[in-house]
């Protein structure tokens, strides 16, 4: 499970990371970014129902993206809010969504 410093809960603070925050793409994942002046890093999950209408598995990606996020949170660099989009069509395959991540934290350094 994810620290609670580490999400990303209001939805103005979701509204201030699309507005003012630098995006990044890979497959089928997209990467929100923006500074928050705090000393820790908050992530934020957005996962539609054009991905499925089922929310057991909306719930399990957004789980798996946790997990992976949680094994890195040390190599990432702290004061910033991170949303991670994830398009429609994308696998439920934990290999996969790890191998986007990964790739994506090596786009944002």
């Amino acid at each position: 499970m994810l620290a609670f410093e580490n999400r990303l809960k209001k939805q103005k603070d979701f509204e201030k990371v699309f507005k003012d925050g630098v995006g990044f793409k890979q497959g089928s994942l997209y990467l929100k970014i923006g500074k928050n002046g705090l000393q820790s890093t908050r992530f934020g999950f957005v996962v539609s129902k054009k991905f499925s209408k089922k929310a057991v598995d909306r719930n399990r990606v957004k789980r798996i993206l946790r997990e992976v996020i949680k094994s890195n949170l040390s190599n990432i660099k702290s004061g910033l809010d991170v949303v991670v989009v994830v398009n429609p069509g994308t696998k439920i395959d934990s290999e996969e969504l790890n191998k986007s991540m990964i790739v994506l934290f090596k786009k944002i350094k």
